[in-house]
């Protein structure tokens, strides 16, 4: 992840936080709402899904292998535009 792509996701976390407007929109249409506020265009091919963690609800998010088991190639992760 690039320091671009941290810096966003903690702009929108921090804008979540103090707006409950945008955190529901953003629960319900991430794509849209960022388009919307950021004006960053997420691809028609990836899916995008916001959730919100509390105390008693986690989620650990695992990244694809870093090697594509079957080409023996390198994976190249999608990246926040």
């Amino acid at each position: 992840m690039s320091t671009n792509d941290q810096a966003l996701k903690e702009l929108i976390i921090a804008k979540a936080w103090e707006d409950a407007a945008f955190k529901a929109r953003l629960l319900a249409d991430p794509k849209g709402t960022i388009l919307h506020t950021f004006g960053i265009e997420i691809p028609e091919d990836i899916d995008l899904e916001a959730v919100t963690e509390s105390s008693k609800k986690l989620y650990l998010v695992i990244p694809p292998a870093p090697v594509d088991m079957n080409t023996k190639k390198p994976f190249e992760a999608p990246q926040w535009p």
